[in-house]
This record gives C-alpha cells, sequence and structure tokens, in this order.
C-alpha cells in the first residue's frame, strides 16, 4: 500500500517517471522477445540454407532449394542479387568481380540491418533507465524532505518511510536496464554469427561464380604454363 500512496501523493515528474520507466519495460520486453524469436529462427534458417545451397546440381536448383529453408530471407537475398543484369548504368560498371562485390555489398547491408533493427533501443533503455529512476528518486526524497521540514517533528520514522518510498524509483530502474542490457550482449553475439556465416557465404558465393565465367578455365590454365 505505500508504493500506491507513493505514487498517488506523487507530482506530474513523479507520474512522468513512473511512466516513461514502464514505456521502456515495455518496449524493450516486446524487442528482446520478438528477436529472441528471430535469432532462433534466422540461425537455422542460414546453416539449412547455405547447406542446400551447396548440394544443389546449379544455381536454378539452388534457389528453389533455398527457397524452401530460408523463411526469414537472410540468404536467398544474395542469391537472387547475382542473377542482374547489366542496364549500363554506373550500378552495373566494372568487370563481372566488381558487379559481384557491389551487389553482394549491398544485399549484407540490408539483412545487417533487419538483424540489428532493435539493438539500438535495447542499448539506450539500458543506459538511461537507471538515471530515469534515480531522477524519480531525486524528486521523491525532495518532496518527502520538504513534507516533513513542513510537519515540524522530525522523526526517523517520519524520514524512513518516504525516503524508503521514493528509493523505489532506482530500483525500478535498475529492473528496466538490466534485462535490457543482457539482452543487446546476448544477441549482439547472436547476430555476430549470423554475420560472419553470411559474410562468408557471400564471399564463396562469389568466388563459385566468377570460377563459373566463361574463359575463367583457360585463363586459369594459361597462368600456370611456363
Amino acid at each position: 500500500m505505500s508504493v500506491v500512496q507513493f505514487f498517488a501523493n506523487g507530482d506530474v515528474v513523479t507520474h512522468l517517471v513512473a511512466v516513461l520507466l514502464l514505456l521502456m519495460s515495455v518496449s524493450s520486453w516486446v524487442v528482446i522477445l520478438w528477436k529472441s524469436w528471430l535469432m532462433r529462427r534466422a540461425g537455422g534458417d542460414v546453416a539449412r540454407s547455405t547447406l542446400a545451397f551447396w548440394q544443389s546440381r546449379d544455381i536454378d536448383q539452388a534457389l528453389v532449394q533455398t527457397r524452401a529453408f530460408d523463411r526469414e530471407r537472410l540468404v536467398l537475398p544474395l542469391i537472387e542479387a547475382t542473377r542482374f543484369q547489366a542496364d549500363g548504368t554506373l550500378a552495373s560498371a566494372g568487370d563481372r568481380a566488381q558487379q559481384l562485390t557491389r551487389v553482394l555489398r549491398q544485399q549484407l547491408h540490408g539483412i545487417l540491418h533487419k538483424l540489428q533493427f532493435g539493438q539500438v533501443l535495447l542499448a539506450t533503455v539500458g543506459a538511461t533507465a537507471p538515471f530515469v529512476g534515480l531522477l524519480g528518486t531525486v524528486w521523491g526524497i525532495y518532496h518527502a524532505l520538504l513534507a516533513i521540514s513542513q510537519a515540524g517533528q522530525i522523526t526517523i520514522d517520519k524520514i524512513a518511510a518516504p525516503v524508503g518510498e521514493a528509493l523505489i524509483m532506482t530500483a525500478a530502474g535498475l529492473a528496466v536496464a538490466i534485462p535490457a542490457v543482457l539482452a543487446y550482449n546476448v544477441l549482439g553475439r547472436q547476430i555476430g554469427r549470423i554475420e560472419a556465416d553470411l559474410e562468408g557465404f557471400a564471399r564463396d558465393l562469389r568466388e563459385l561464380l566468377l570460377s563459373q565465367e566463361p574463359g575463367a578455365a583457360s585463363a586459369g590454365r594459361a597462368s600456370t604454363d611456363p
């Protein structure tokens, strides 16, 4: 009941801090649950999709095989990007190696942006929630001491209760920040592993397509001739 009385007796600043902490907590938990589900699916999708790709006979079959496993569309955009047609613009300028590097890098940036979505929110909540809670504590202690001074007689029981209630805001700020920080670190490691797998696949895909270019085999033989 003391917590209810604390918020009931609070002013606009106290209510705003409480509402802000509540919004930060809800938003961070929504991101945590959603990204945990996404990372679990993404890790499995990348592993199964790349395995299906390398077990295919050609690129056309690889597209069909990959599409069946890549539910989050993390690997499929890389394969589709390599089937571009030169249109005479600067985007298609340069030799085949430069064009493949350009389109694969562009697709990787889009995929990584999707994986990184929500990380900024978790980092922001983890960094600012303790200070928001501390602001509510300082403001609550100020009003508690002001009310005590107006009462005339100061005793320890009159100080302990309102100050203890004000410290609840600090605890609330830590309760909001700690899950966000832990989730940011755990999810960041998972994103890093998926990013490394995608970059490795893109590099291998580029080398495979370049090796299949007409004249690549003859050029390789010519370079080994005395």
